[in-house]
């Protein structure tokens, strides 16, 4: 089983190549799920056939799906939302108003998260390929089920706790509604569903990503610190599409100038991503929309590779002994040393790169040691952790 997670700042053509990737997936054999967690979905557009909320065929191997993050939102949070609604109604926000406060920022392509880790374990399919929303939405997106799964372990059990003992006393004292044990129970089916889209997003032999970039500076710029982020969460990079090459035919001089800007700019994304793959695909002077057209593309893009298991990422995270010190390393790639964070708080460590932070449970071996040192080399932070000495 595999799942890729096609990503670019907007406007670089993921959703093209996710969907040729998808199509070049199914023509090798492969049983293939092309779905968009894009609240602004235009994969219908690229592949120029109508796609709903459920899997719809385009060609034989391959179904497609636009997710309805609506549909996902009343699945999965109506009777949390429904308690919230009440309470809101309570203190006199009605309506809109209300609507608005229930909608958190991620909240509905998290839902579309959900979807895909249905798919992904439903045994239908052996390929997932998302065109995901543009690269801040995604980070955001795939931070979320760390950070909801820190939430529900450490806060939603102290609260449920609280809310049993306290509910006969409270429904004596104020008319405000409180919510029963059901909606606990709601949000308990949501966090065991995120803690399934966690443990299926961090096995990099399962999920990867792959960048989407164009020979700018702004884009790689982007693409650069996005590289860098998704390492922070455990993400693995597969590959990068250089999308939209002049190709050489063009000879026009007009055209001189921006040839000469672009290899500029080819060799600094070879000089970024030397450590994944890089696959190169020129400007075409036509729409590549359509099954036709697409396939054309992704021939021309992946010409005699398996669009998909030719393409591994590596985990970004892991635990070494080395004479008696246990190391723990993460590849943070083309991070600086000034935009990175590190802290221990009990069993926790607390990493920040830039303005995203990430929390490593530590595993019990750990427990009883203390960090000794972290450097970042090369792209890689090892945090090294020895054990305590005795005290009398």
């Amino acid at each position: 089983m595999r799942i890729v997670l096609v990503t670019g700042k907007g406007g670089v053509g993921k959703t093209t190549i996710a969907a040729a990737t998808a199509l070049a997936s199914a023509d090798a054999g492969h049983r293939t799920l092309v779905t968009s967690t894009d609240p602004a979905h235009s994969l219908s557009d690229a592949i120029g056939i109508d796609l709903g909320s459920s899997p719809s065929p385009i060609v034989a191997g391959l179904m497609g799906q636009q997710i309805d993050t609506q549909e996902q939102l009343d699945k999965y949070w109506g009777s949390i939302r429904q308690q919230l609604l009440d309470v809101l109604d309570w203190g006199g926000a009605t309506g809109i108003e209300a609507e608005e406060f229930l909608v958190f920022p991620g909240m509905d392509e998290l839902f579309a998260l959900l979807e895909v880790n249905r798919h992904a374990r439903s045994g239908e399919f052996d390929v997932i390929v998302v065109d995901c929303a543009p690269t801040a939405e995604t980070l955001r997106l795939l931070s979320l089920p760390e950070v909801l799964s820190w939430y529900f372990e450490k806060v939603m059990p102290t609260e449920r706790r609280i809310m049993k003992a306290a509910r006969p006393l409270l429904s004596r004292l104020t008319d405000l509604p409180i919510p029963e044990d059901e909606v606990f129970s709601a949000a308990q089916s949501v966090f065991e569903a995120v803690e399934g889209v966690k443990e299926l997003m961090s096995t990099p032999d399962v999920t990867s990503a792959r960048l989407v970039v164009n020979p700018e500076k702004m884009v790689i710029d982007e693409a650069r610190r996005t590289y860098s982020y998704l390492g922070l969460f455990g993400y693995g990079v597969d590959g990068v599409v250089v999308n939209r090459i002049l190709p050489d035919e063009v000879s026009d001089p007009y055209f001189e100038r921006w040839r000469s800007i672009q290899k500029g700019h080819l060799d600094a994304i070879d000089d970024a991503f030397a450590d994944v793959p890089r696959l190169r695909l020129r400007l075409f002077d036509d729409e590549m929309v359509g099954v036709d057209r697409l396939r054309f593309l992704a021939d021309e893009l992946y010409r005699d590779s398996d669009p998909i298991f030719d393409f591994k990422a590596k985990s970004p995270f892991r635990i070494i002994e080395q004479d008696g010190r246990v190391v723990m390393e993460l590849d943070i790639p083309l991070v600086e040393k000034s935009e990175l964070e590190i802290h221990r708080h009990g069993y926790e460590l607390y990493i920040r790169v830039g303005p995203y932070q990430r929390s490593f449970i530590l595993p019990d071996a750990l427990h009883r040691r203390e960090v000794d040192r972290a450097r970042l080399e090369n792209g890689v932070l090892s945090v090294e952790f020895v054990k305590r000495e005795k005290t009398l």
